[in-house]
């Protein structure tokens, strides 16, 4: 009876997983109705209908996301969560993110189960079967409970890792994007025009958000609203003082050319000198990083090479002094990576 509640939970999660994946990827098929009007604004070429009814019927999107999303709507952590998709780039809504939260969870868990369950079994002399059936799933439960906490944080570290990225990236083009709004102000172009321009002159990701704002603006929102949005998706220093200069400058007039101007030369030399302490620290953040991931590394591998090594911290004779160490650990590791980071931090 053990082995054939062990065999249905194995078989059942691992369907779970299969259908979440499924339904997640196929929700990916489709654009949402939004993306389909907003893309209308963004091609200057007219397509005629009877050119658009020819082509094939796109396939219909799961409701899998759609039916999380709905009842996440009007959550206070909804909106938070989805800025930072859009900030990252990502084409998922929170409910889909959720779904993805969810998939990682039960396949952690799966993955613990497995990896502590079968190596012993595999190697026991009764055979896998009966040494599933009796063995004890202490370890198999803590290791999955673990693997179900970096399931569940994995999509988030995903979503923090592009959206770090794309924010540098972003901050990195601003100086070259302000010059391009000069030349263009005082070239005669309207602001408009001029953030029109950047859209097509320059490479993402600072074109696909200001053609989101050209966009917004097209739809018939304010320029102050869709700047606004436009913060809200990348939350920069310097991009806030260029929104406030653009906003000031509607309201009381003023040479807008000429204050983008000397802010592009401030944003260049801010990004230099982040540049040079980036090189400065490199050593100091691998260093940090280093010692930080050797000890979950060592463990790691001691616990594939000399499993009953690493085995005798959960022994019921040892678990209360085996805890109390690796409690201690973590907190000595987490002490020290955190004093590393805080040093090699330095803000421009």
């Amino acid at each position: 009876m053990a082995t054939a509640g062990i065999v249905v939970l194995v078989v059942g999660g691992l369907t779970a997983v299969g259908l979440l994946v499924y339904g997640f990827i196929s929700s990916r098929n489709q654009s949402s109705v939004v993306q389909e009007r907003l893309g209308r604004y963004a091609d200057a070429v007219q397509v005629a209908p009877a050119a658009t009814s020819a082509g094939p019927a796109k396939p219909k999107a799961s409701p899998l996301g759609e039916r999380f999303n709905e009842l996440l709507r009007g959550r206070s952590f909804f909106g938070s969560i989805q800025n930072k998709l859009n900030s990252a780039d990502i084409k998922i809504n929170v409910g889909e993110f959720f779904a993805m939260s969810i998939i990682a969870s039960v396949g952690g868990i799966l993955l613990g189960v497995l990896a502590t369950a079968l190596p012993d079994c595999l190697s026991n002399a009764s055979g896998p079967i009966p040494c599933l059936a009796t063995r004890s799933y202490t370890d198999s439960l803590i290791v999955g409970i673990i693997g179900a906490g970096v399931g569940a944080i994995a999509p988030n570290f995903w979503v923090g890792m592009k959206r770090s990225g794309r924010l540098q990236l972003f901050d990195n083009q601003l100086g070259d994007t302000l010059n391009l709004l000069v030349n263009a102000l005082r070239s005669g172009y309207s602001v408009l025009q001029a953030m029109e321009a950047v859209s097509k002159e320059l490479p993402p990701p600072i074109s696909v958000e200001f053609r989101r704002v050209v966009q917004e603006i097209q739809l018939g929102l304010p320029m102050e609203t869709a700047l606004t949005h436009l913060l809200e998706r990348i939350p920069s220093e310097d991009l806030d003082l260029v929104i406030t200069a653009m906003n000031i400058q509607r309201e009381v007039g003023g040479n807008l050319a000429e204050i983008l101007d000397v802010m592009a030369h401030t944003i260049r030399e801010r990004v230099r000198i982040k540049g040079e302490i980036a090189t400065l620290t490199s050593q100091g953040m691998a260093t940090g990083y280093a010692i930080t991931g050797m000890p979950f590394a060592l463990v790691g591998l001691l616990a594939i090479v000399n499993r009953p090594y690493i085995a005798e911290f959960f022994k019921p004779s040892n678990q209360p002094c085996g805890w109390a160490m690796l409690g201690v650990a973590l907190i000595m590791i987490s002490i020290g990576g955190f004093v590393i980071k805080k040093i090699v931090d330095i803000e421009v």
